[in-house]
This record gives C-alpha cells, sequence and structure tokens, in this order.
C-alpha cells in the first residue's frame, strides 16, 4: 500500500501510556479558574475508562471571558443482547449562561479511518489549541496547549468524539464481532449516531440545534451520520461542516482514471505558483478551466493519440513549472509521487501530500522515488498528541490507563468498505439530507496545496449533483493552507468566520 492511499487523515500514530492515579480535583492552569471537578459515579465496575469527570473553567481570551464546563467521559455501547461493546470517549464543552435548550451543539470527529479527534480539538476549534504554524515538521516543537482565541466556543457547544479504536476510546467485547462491527462502513455511523443521540439525552440537550464536522474521512462520514441520525435515531441535524472531505471514495480506484489527474492538477499548479507568490483560488481559473476541458478530453483521447499527448504534455509542464522532458516523459499525467518528489527536486527536498508546499531535505535524493517520512503527519503528531495529554491530565483531570492512540494503525487496514460493486459514496446521503430538510445549511472546508484530497474533487462532485433547491445551502471555502488547512493563521481565522455564520443562519 502506497503512503498515499494509507490514510485519508493526516495523522501519525504515536501512542503514549498514561497511568497516573486519578487526581481528586481539577487543576487550574494559565488563564482557567480553578476547577472544582465532579466525578459522579455513573458507570459501573466493568467500565474500563474513569467515570465521567465535569470541571469549571473560565478562559481569558481577547476581549472577552469564556466561562464553561469541561466534561471528559465516555458512553458504553451495548448490543442487542445488552452486552457491553466499547467505551466511546469524547470531551465536551458546553458555555456557562445560555439556554441550553436552544444553543447550538457541534459533534465533532477526525477521519482516518482510525484517528482520534485531536488534530481539530487541539489545532483548530478547541478552548486550546497548540501552535503549529510556524513549527510544521517539527516533532520536538512545544505541546503546550494555549488558550485558543479562535475557537468555536463563542457560538457553539462543543463535542468531541473519538470512535472505538481511537483515543482513549476501547472495544471492550472479547473476540473479532465487534471489531468487525465497529470497523465498517456502516457500523462506524450507527456508533457515531447512537453515541450523539445518548449524549443528547444525558445531557438534556435533545432539543438544541445539532451540527455535524468531520474532517477527511470524517467528512465522508458526515452526511451519512446526519441520514443516520435522522432516520435511525430521531434526531434532526441543522448543519454540517465538512473538511478536506473524500466525498466519494470511488476517486481513490480505478484503472487509469483520468479524473485523478483533472482533480490534482489545479492543487498541483497552486502548490507552484505558491512557490513564488500568494495564491488565492482566483488565480487558478485557468488551471481549473483547463483541467475540466481541453485536459480531460485529451486524457480520454488515449496515450496512443500522440498530438494528444504532446498537447497535455505542453501545458501540463507550463502550467506546473516542471521540465518540459519530465512531463513528456509520463505522457502529462503526473501522479502525486512524481509531483512532491520532482517540483523541488534541484534543491534537494521533498513535499509533504497533504500540503505540497511544505518541504524536508530528501532523505534518500539517489533514488527517483522513495518512501519517506511526511513532513507533515510526522512532524506535527507529536506536539498534536502531548497537546491532548495534557488538556485530558491538566484540565480535564481525567487519566485512563493504558494508550492514547492520535492514530490507530490497526484500523484502516482491517476496514470493511462494504460488498457492493461500487465503492462507497456520500454524495447521495447529501443530497437526501439537503432535501428533506430546507433547513440544512453546508459549509464544506478545502486547502489549496492539499493532494491527499484535492479541492477540484469536491468542485467536480458539486458541479455534478442534481440542484433540486439545495445549491444554495451549500457553501464551499478553500483557503491557503494544505489537509489541515487551519494551521495556517489566518486559513484558520477565515474558517472560524465562515463557521460562524452557519451557525447564524
Amino acid at each position: 500500500m502506497t503512503k498515499a492511499a494509507w490514510c485519508l487523515l493526516a495523522t501519525l500514530s504515536l501512542t503514549i501510556a498514561m497511568g497516573a492515579a486519578q487526581k481528586s480535583h481539577a487543576q487550574g492552569t494559565g488563564h482557567e479558574a480553578p476547577g472544582r471537578a465532579a466525578a459522579p459515579p455513573r458507570t459501573s465496575e466493568a467500565t474500563s475508562l474513569p467515570a465521567d469527570v465535569t470541571t469549571r473553567m473560565a478562559l481569558e481570551l481577547p476581549g472577552r471571558t469564556l466561562r464553561f464546563s469541561a466534561t471528559a467521559g465516555s458512553i458504553r455501547i451495548k448490543n442487542d443482547r445488552q452486552e457491553p461493546q466499547a467505551d466511546v470517549a469524547y470531551v465536551a464543552y458546553q458555555l456557562d449562561g445560555d439556554d441550553r435548550r436552544n444553543r447550538p451543539v457541534l459533534f465533532v470527529f477526525n477521519g482516518g479511518p482510525g484517528s482520534a479527534s485531536g488534530w481539530l480539538h487541539a489545532g483548530a476549534l478547541g478552548p486550546w489549541r497548540v501552535p503549529l504554524n510556524g513549527d510544521a515538521g517539527v516533532p520536538s516543537a512545544s505541546p503546550e496547549p494555549l488558550a485558543n482565541a479562535d475557537t468555536w466556543l463563542d457560538f457553539t457547544d462543543l463535542v468531541f468524539i473519538d470512535p472505538p479504536g481511537t483515543g482513549y476510546s476501547r472495544i471492550v467485547a472479547a473476540g473479532d464481532d465487534a471489531r468487525r462491527r465497529f470497523w465498517s462502513v456502516n457500523g462506524d455511523i450507527d456508533v457515531l449516531a447512537e453515541t450523539i443521540r445518548r449524549w443528547l439525552d444525558q445531557h438534556d440537550r435533545i432539543t438544541s440545534p445539532k451540527y455535524l464536522l468531520g474532517e477527511s474521512y470524517g467528512g465522508f462520514r458526515g452526511p451519512r451520520l446526519a441520514r443516520a441520525l435522522q432516520a435511525d435515531q430521531g434526531v434532526g441535524v441543522r448543519g454540517m461542516v465538512l473538511v478536506s472531505p473524500l466525498l466519494d471514495i470511488h476517486v481513490e480506484g480505478g484503472f487509469l482514471n483520468p479524473f485523478a489527474w483533472v482533480d490534482r492538477l489545479p492543487s498541483m499548479v497552486a502548490t507552484s505558483r505558491a512557490m513564488r507568490r500568494p495564491v488565492t483560488r482566483a488565480d487558478l481559473a485557468d488551471a481549473e478551466d483547463y483541467a475540466a476541458s481541453d485536459y480531460l478530453t485529451d486524457l480520454v483521447r488515449g496515450e496512443r493519440d500522440t498530438t494528444a499527448v504532446a498537447r497535455i504534455s505542453e501545458t501540463v509542464a507550463a502550467l506546473t513549472g516542471l521540465d518540459r522532458a519530465l512531463v513528456g516523459r509520463y505522457h502529462g499525467r503526473i501522479d502525486t509521487d512524481v509531483f512532491l518528489h520532482e517540483l523541488n527536486r534541484a534543491q534537494g527536498r521533498i513535499s509533504s501530500i497533504y500540503d505540497a508546499t511544505v518541504t524536508v531535505g530528501d532523505p534518500d535524493p539517489h533514488r527517483n522515488m522513495s518512501a519517506y517520512p511526511d513532513p507533515i503527519t510526522e512532524g506535527l503528531s507529536a506536539p498534536v498528541t502531548g497537546a491532548m495529554m495534557a488538556i485530558y491530565s491538566g484540565k480535564l483531570n481525567w487519566r485512563p490507563d493504558g494508550v492514547y492512540h492520535l492514530l490507530n494503525k490497526s484500523v484502516f487496514p482491517q476496514w470493511d468498505w462494504g460488498r457492493s460493486i461500487g465503492r462507497p459514496q456520500s454524495l447521495e446521503a447529501l443530497q437526501q439530507t439537503l432535501s428533506v430538510d430546507p433547513r440544512t445549511r453546508v459549509l464544506i472546508a478545502h486547502g489549496l496545496f492539499d493532494l491527499r484530497t484535492p479541492y477540484f474533487t469536491t468542485v467536480r462532485l458539486l458541479n455534478a449533483m442534481s440542484d433540486a433547491g439545495t445549491a444554495n445551502r451549500v457553501r464551499l471555502e478553500v483557503y491557503a493552507g494544505g489537509h489541515m488547512f487551519y494551521i495556517n493563521d489566518a486559513s484558520r481565522a477565515a474558517f472560524r468566520e465562515a463557521a460562524h455564520g452557519l451557525f447564524k443562519d
């Protein structure tokens, strides 16, 4: 399996054993008010995770003070025979003062499959954030979480969920049946839907406006989860935020699928131009127009049409800045690995698939193609994991025994993608969700330089969807940055502003 196919989310498996005994009071650090922890004996003796802990906090931010309750805990999932199957860990932040029955609540999850929600929790949305922009690709960067002025807690409560096998969430059932169930497209949706509905019940939030946010494979989950909540759990979803989603898994496969080259080309052009000047999506109109017209036409003509090969080789070389002879050797069909190796080969550097503008020294420069540690995932996973450890232990006072999985590398190779002829997609679920509920709004956000889930894939798929009164309710934003564009300070602030508008609708 290639690096590009390994996982849809930018994470690295970094597991940390945390076996400290749980303290009786939350620790107030930084600008927090002294914690007043309450740990009701909610769960039975069979629970493998500690009881829920709720801590009252105050967070000083520029121009405002947020007072809120923070709860770290878990929800036990059982089968039809009421046998324990999994403990799903979550962290919830609920702002003081507002009528919680009418205040929005956002359920947040990452992707993988196999990833915990730590990237969004400690990288963008939560009350604390680990600074990543200046230290991209530096595992030894400080993991200390700092007060996050860009937190979304101002306008929505936040519930971060880790699916079974990720974070501290655990499969507790013996045997392989539970694992097979949870590590599958449909079983994964079922357990997330049940977790969300039960959290709403337990916290008296069933009347609150409800929103979903998923990143990468989490973005694939979003529309399917909204449909499952509507149809199976009796829970309506007001809106969705899909971050760097891959809505149709089919684009990941297929023999010589021309759309694979079409979708990547605008992000390759964006990366090349960003080496010389700042780039916005508006600067890529020529690349998008060419990708969706003459490029696609000549790709379909095939490699036996030498005039078509000559045309696309010339144009792709001019757009990407790659050597004309190199592009000609590949007949204008530049795969991701070729681009990442060749764009800065003269400087002895190699790019990240998650943000092709981020480069490191090529550890094996004498090979045309080679495996290498990705400068984003392997550079930033240590700070993100360290930040989550600090949040759990120092701020939330929740200390499970065992291992925290930012990415559980066992999950992806065992994932059950289903038995249908085609690979799964979420476009049908997205269309159905919008059709059945005229109040639902969707924000989709991508990074310009992401070659893991290129933004132009979503552009193409949205253009192919039937309008049916839904077009004005789906908003697409493309920001400077990569798969996790929110590590860029300006992009994170702009993303927050766009999301705030979604919650106002």
